[in-house]
């Protein structure tokens, strides 16, 4: 599938099959299999964004209204600029929007980039949230592309019930007038050098409307991946999860429903994950897309 991660896939199935008999979800051959190569997607995942960084990127692609733009690289761009302000804005919108597999960051570029007259960036947004709500209102039915897998309930329909405006200003009132950098760097004073206990402590405190359990996860995996933040998840977050909960059940209980504690099932994937070493970032994902198709692999990209 991908040759350059078969000694990778390799590795993984070897400890999976280590554990085979405390896993009743892997009985079947075809369902370790999966999950090993859904680990590898996972991982795959985590290797692009640190590609992303470790290469030179121009400022058009950091231009929402120019062709070549791209969310990822801009972000990477904003960071090596020492401008964490628009590099956390921007992880802020790609999480908000999510990426579909069709559209790409059509909608977030669209937003962003002002319909191509402008740019809606964090000093602007974060000085007037009223203004972008205006803008909004007025231009919401022009803006193309539309919301991620994980944002599919979104909408930017100001008479909405999850109006986008409303989540803005909530993130603005969040980050607060110091910006980024400060806000972080407060937390982590507050809170000390484990880059686990800081996600933990931001994933309980960030207040937005709409960002429930799977926004938070993402937008501060993003913050870690990035380096805005010394962070990194210590636990899945089952509680409250539907895909990655159900997995972790299917794969520890033989079933989706069964009636697992959560404290349990953290429990277990931290030791399964200390022969696995792929970190729990790594595991939610992989989890939630193997137990939509346990036993044929489906490369799932938005």
């Amino acid at each position: 599938m991908w040759p350059s991660w078969a000694s990778e896939h390799a590795r993984l199935t070897q400890a999976l099959r280590t554990h085979t008999g405390l896993l009743p979800g892997l009985a079947d051959p075809r369902a370790l299999d999966v999950l090993a190569w859904q680990l590898v997607a996972s991982l795959r995942r985590e290797s692009y964004y640190r590609q992303v960084q470790a290469k030179p990127v121009s400022a058009e692609r950091a231009n929402p209204n120019n062709p070549s733009f791209d969310a990822e690289r801009a972000v990477a761009y904003h960071v090596r600029q020492g401008d964490m302000d628009e590099a956390g804005w921007l992880i802020f919108l790609m999480t908000h929007f999510a990426r579909p597999a069709d559209s790409g960051w059509r909608r977030l570029q669209d937003v962003y980039g002002r319909l191509g007259t402008g740019r809606w960036d964090w000093v602007t947004v974060s000085e007037d949230p009223e203004a972008f709500a205006t803008w909004l209102a007025a231009n919401w039915m022009s803006i193309g592309g539309k919301f991620g897998n994980h944002r599919k309930y979104e909408s930017l329909r100001p008479d909405s019930n999850r109006p986008m405006a409303a989540v803005v200003a909530a993130y603005v009132r969040w980050i607060g007038p110091g910006g980024h950098a400060r806000f972080y760097a407060d937390v982590v004073r507050r809170t000390g050098n484990d880059p686990r206990a800081i996600f933990d402590a931001l994933y309980r405190d960030l207040r937005v409307p709409t960002f429930g359990r799977l926004a938070k996860f993402d937008y501060l995996s993003l913050i870690g991946r990035y380096g805005i933040a010394p962070i990194e998840a210590g636990s899945a977050y089952l509680e409250g999860a539907t895909g990655p909960a159900n997995g972790a059940r299917l794969l520890l209980d033989g079933r989706r429903d069964a009636p697992s504690k959560i404290d349990r099932l953290q429990a277990d994937l931290d030791a399964l994950d200390g022969d696995l070493g792929v970190g729990m970032a790594v595991m939610e994902d992989a989890l939630c897309n193997w137990q939509k198709s346990p036993a044929r692999f489906v490369h799932f990209k938005g």
